[in-house]
């Protein structure tokens, strides 16, 4: 395989919506959605006279994430004035933090052994929403002025899967923090991506390409991966990459160019006169440490120490906060670790996805899918049985065993009752009988499954292998 000419560079930058009901630097009721231009204020379309007065939960929230990344928290920070003019900034600047942020350093894991450099964790204020139509533009400012923060990762990603691995780790952990949503549909994340490609070996970075409407880390990952080929293909034939802000359309699977970064604007930023300095002090920053729960990595470390459980288990557990704690409450009403994260992730998962469902709204408690585990572990039910009445769960409001009864599911483990049946299987697949006869034991799966759709998945599969070979009188199984 011949080595790559060119290594990639990659930069995150995600902005997060902080979980508030108001906004920054205004008492102004904020939530997702809502009639356009109905939730603003005075503070919001700059008005003569008024003043902001910084909201202190974002300010805990923003520390909480930065604790959670393993930033270093400042002691004296201040907020800045970007000035720039645009519809969706009626006031004309955007309250931001410069020189001195909240959060300096940090970092988010991604998994053996590799992290994703952290710059900067910074609060600011959301500007409003544009949207362009045929006949004309639009703007709603419900989301202006809502609360922040901006993570700035360092440019040390060489590769989209890594930026992808990134993103994911990044959301779980601030979910876990309790600091966002972090729903990059409904917008309380957003991210930009920043890519460069250099010669390998060579230590300046090259030419600068930034990427937005990301929706997902899935989508930062592929349209990464378009740019790696279009810059590659543009290098190697001797030609330069230009500077400028590329949009992903992912229905196209390719980027357009949207704006030259050659000329880039002077936001002009100065001090914000009408806000004070911000000190915090030790006890104020170790309150917020006290806040912060147990964290992704953690969570998954415990899962293979206390429960025995493989890596990819555990990472399924601990993508979404809330799987693992239905996990743990499952394990809690007496179900086998391994066996609830199978039943949770492999099957009951699923099914509520079907329906258009979460965990939050199961019709299953986790009792009852503990109770369903038991009934397999104990050999009352076969596992294509407990499939059946796990549907049945979902549907009707019964216990498992009463789930058993309703559908006549119980599990048929005496050779009486499950020799007939072998003996119709032989004789609707005699050649498959034969083969097994002869030592091909794979042939005998066939007959199983016969068996199985006649007891509708109740035969326990150990006897009835063991009938079988008895009825064929073939080799018995090792």
């Amino acid at each position: 395989m011949t080595e790559p000419e060119f290594e990639t560079v990659i930069g995150l930058e995600v902005h997060v919506q902080l979980q508030l009901a108001s906004k920054l630097f205004a008492p102004t009721e904020y939530a997702a959605g809502g009639e356009p231009n109905t939730r603003v204020s005075v503070i919001e379309l700059g008005l003569p006279g008024v003043l902001p007065a910084l909201n202190e939960r974002a300010v805990e929230l923003a520390i909480r994430a930065g604790l959670a990344l393993e930033s270093t928290i400042g002691a004296r920070v201040h907020f800045d004035r970007k000035n720039y003019f645009y519809p969706d900034l009626p006031k004309g600047y955007q309250i931001t933090q410069l020189d001195r942020p909240l959060c300096v350093g940090g970092r988010v894991p991604l998994g053996e052994g590799e992290f994703g450099a952290l710059q900067r964790i910074h609060l600011e204020e959301d500007a409003g929403k544009s949207s362009h139509h045929a006949a004309g533009s639009l703007v709603d400012l419900n989301r202006a002025g809502a609360a922040l923060i901006e993570i700035v990762g360092q440019p040390d990603l060489r590769s989209p899967e890594q930026a992808f691995r990134f993103l994911t780790r990044l959301k779980q952990i601030l979910q876990y923090a309790e600091v966002s949503e972090c729903d990059m549909e409904k917008g309380s994340l957003r991210c930009d991506a920043n890519i460069s490609l250099r010669p390998v070996g060579s230590e300046t970075l090259g030419t600068k390409v930034e990427l937005k409407n990301l929706n997902s880390p899935r989508m930062v990952e592929r349209a990464l991966e378009y740019e790696v080929r279009r810059q590659t293909a543009i290098l190697a034939t001797g030609g330069k990459v230009t500077a400028e802000t590329r949009g992903w359309h992912d229905e196209l699977g390719e980027s357009r160019s949207q704006r030259s970064k050659e000329n880039a604007p002077d936001y002009r930023y100065l001090p914000d006169p009408d806000l004070p300095v911000l000190e915090l002090d030790a006890a104020f920053v170790a309150a917020r440490r006290a806040e912060i729960g147990e964290l992704p990595t953690a969570r998954r470390d415990r899962y293979r120490a206390a429960h025995g459980l493989g890596a990819d288990d555990a990472e399924a557990l601990t993508r979404d906060r809330t799987v693992g704690d239905w996990f743990e409450q499952v394990v809690a009403a007496g179900a086998d670790a391994k066996a609830a994260c199978n039943w949770l992730v492999e099957d009951l998962l699923p099914r509520l996805r079907e329906r258009g469902l979460g965990l939050a709204v199961s019709p299953i408690a986790p009792g009852r899918l503990a109770t369903l585990i038991g009934l397999v572990q104990q050999k009352s039910l076969t596992q294509p049985a407990a499939r059946q009445v796990l549907d049945h769960l979902l549907d009707h409001d019964v216990t498992p065993e009463q789930a058993v009864r309703e559908l006549g599911l119980g599990r048929i483990a005496d050779e009486v009752t499950l020799r007939p049946l072998c003996e119709a299987a032989i004789a609707e697949l005699p050649a498959a009988a034969a083969d097994v006869a002869a030592g091909k034991d794979k042939a005998i799966d066939a007959l199983k499954g016969r068996v199985m759709r006649a007891t509708k998945g109740r035969a326990d599969p150990q006897v009835l292998d063991a009938v079988l070979r008895a009825v064929i009188g073939g080799p018995q199984s090792a």
